[in-house]
């Protein structure tokens, strides 16, 4: 009687298509090539580590270390082993991820050699194991994995099944774990190589982090699931971007990327000439970028839209209109639509709303959270993204800021957004962020924070007449203040929560 075929549909999909295959996977930056097989043997020898500790299917690996080709390889074993990848941000300090590691069950725990000393209480405490991973591939995950086989029986799991907990920022409160399943990775990685239009001659410049769904979910998962390859970057250096481009076809990056290589002369239509797209998401992108990178290249950027509980919702066309200032339209397979945020009622097309979701890519809830997901992922399947935005005439989505940075001023709604636009278009002004501060007759009123372009300064008394003739009075900053740069996340999102602390 014949056995039944090994069922890891992630695996199987992703990594296991590629077994034995001498095709290129990674280029690394020293000019080196990390075949598929080469990494799937690494992959097999980390799984034997893992089984080697007593690690099961369903167990959790927390993993905080610096962006390698060998940490990309622990998410890999983790699928075929069936155990559920934990990144987390290199920049959170030892007290910082204690609250990971404990409130995840971690079983394992790899962190960089370098903060051990520090972990290492930790993982004693919560009956942890620990292993150390540098970012030049020693320590003692490598020592461990040198003498096991480089061949690895892939571990039964069905596409419900938890593949990844990733934890939100946690502005608002306590950081969340978002439970990804197979199939919200797997679906979502199908769909966006099919609507971007990847193959296995695409080369994806790759220099985001890998802690992160952008860096980890989109770009690692559809380059494999369309067999390409990644000029694996530690981190964002323009220089090496410009150095790879013309043996490259697509770059995946957040708003900094394109601002960056704008400022340099060297980047211009004749190095891009060979690059099939530019994509960007994880913060909203200038409509003045947009202009100059289609100026200067030639090149249209392609926005998406997407957050950690859903990967990405939607998408402008690879082929069709690029509508600058909005994130496209649904993905296939993504139902959304906007509601009213205190009844949830779906609100006519046009109207400013909250957005929700429903699909395959839609999370399973909050890890040990039932309060908090039954707040946020409706009976029916539609999660409540806390994100405001309002659909055109054309069906393209417009975000117009988080739930919880509207401002509600002498009972009126403003959105930062539609106020932020007005500011950004003024002279001299680089960007602008807008909040609510607290104010005792209105209970808050409108502060616009202004970035000046270099070397110039923004006329203020101008601007607020720009202001005055473009928005409703309920709308007008009742000030302006100018600093050299707003906080940002490690993907670009301005921080708005910082703001209203440092400005209250």
């Amino acid at each position: 009687m014949k056995r039944p075929s090994v069922t890891n549909p992630l695996y199987d999909r992703l990594f296991g298509r590629h077994a034995g295959k001498d095709t290129a996977f990674l280029h690394l930056p020293d000019g080196k090539i990390l075949t598929h097989a080469a990494f799937l043997a690494v992959a097999a020898q980390f799984g034997h580590v893992f089984a080697g500790l007593g690690l099961k299917a369903g167990d959790r690996i927390a993993v905080q270390v610096e962006k390698s080709p060998e940490c990309l390889a622990i998410y890999a074993a983790c699928a075929q082993s069936g155990l559920v990848f934990l990144p987390l941000n290199t920049a959170y300090t030892a007290q910082e991820v204690a609250y990971f590691f404990e409130d995840s069950g971690a079983a394992l725990i790899i962190c960089d050699g370098g903060a051990e000393a520090q972990i290492a209480p930790i993982a004693h405490r919560l009956s942890a194991a620990l292993l150390t991973l540098n970012a030049d591939s020693t320590g003692t995950l490598m020592d461990a994995a040198a003498p096991m086989p480089t061949v690895l029986a892939t571990t039964p799991r069905g596409d419900g099944d938890l593949a990844a907990l990733l934890y939100t920022s946690g502005t608002t409160g306590r950081s969340k774990g978002a439970m990804l399943s197979q199939r919200n990775l797997l679906s979502n990685a199908e769909t966006l190589s099919s609507e971007w239009q990847f193959t296995n001659a695409d080369v994806l410049l790759h220099a985001l982090p890998i802690f992160h769904t952008h860096g980890l979910f989109v770009a690692v998962n559809v380059t494999l699931i369309a067999g390409g390859s990644m000029v694996f970057m530690p981190k964002l250096d323009v220089d090496a971007l410009i150095a790879w481009m013309p043996r490259a076809t697509s770059l995946m990056g957040v708003p900094t990327f394109y601002t960056r290589l704008l400022q340099d002369a060297r980047f211009d239509a004749t190095l891009t000439a060979g690059m099939r797209v530019f994509i960007s998401g994880s913060a909203p992108l200038l409509a003045e970028t947009h202009v100059q990178f289609e100026q200067r290249t030639g090149h249209r950027i392609l926005e998406r839209y997407g957050m950690t509980e859903t990967n990405m919702n939607t998408s402008n066309p690879y082929n069709g209109e690029r509508r600058a200032g909005t994130v496209g339209h649904p993905l296939p397979g993504v139902e959304l639509k906007i509601t009213d945020p205190e009844t949830g009622e779906t609100l006519p097309g046009g109207e400013i709303g909250q957005i929700e979701v429903r699909g395959d890519n839609v999370f399973q809830g909050y890890w040990q959270m039932p309060d908090k997901t039954a707040a946020e992922l409706r009976a029916d399947g539609y999660f409540i993204t806390g994100d405001l935005g309002r659909r055109d005439a054309d069906g393209y989505v417009h975000i117009v800021g988080r739930n919880k940075d509207l401002i509600i001023s002498g009972g009126y709604n403003i959105y930062p957004k539609e106020v932020e636009l007005v500011l950004d278009a003024q002279p001299a002004v680089l960007e602008s962020a807008v909040i609510g501060v607290p104010d005792a007759d209105f209970g808050e009123s409108v502060l616009g924070i202004l970035v000046a372009q270099d070397g110039q300064t923004p006329d203020i008394p101008a601007i607020m007449e720009a202001v005055g003739a473009s928005l409703a009075s309920f709308k007008h900053p009742r000030r302006l203040l100018i600093v050299d740069e707003l906080p940002r996340n490690t993907m670009g999102k301005v921080q708005k929560n910082i703001l209203r602390d440092r400005f209250s």
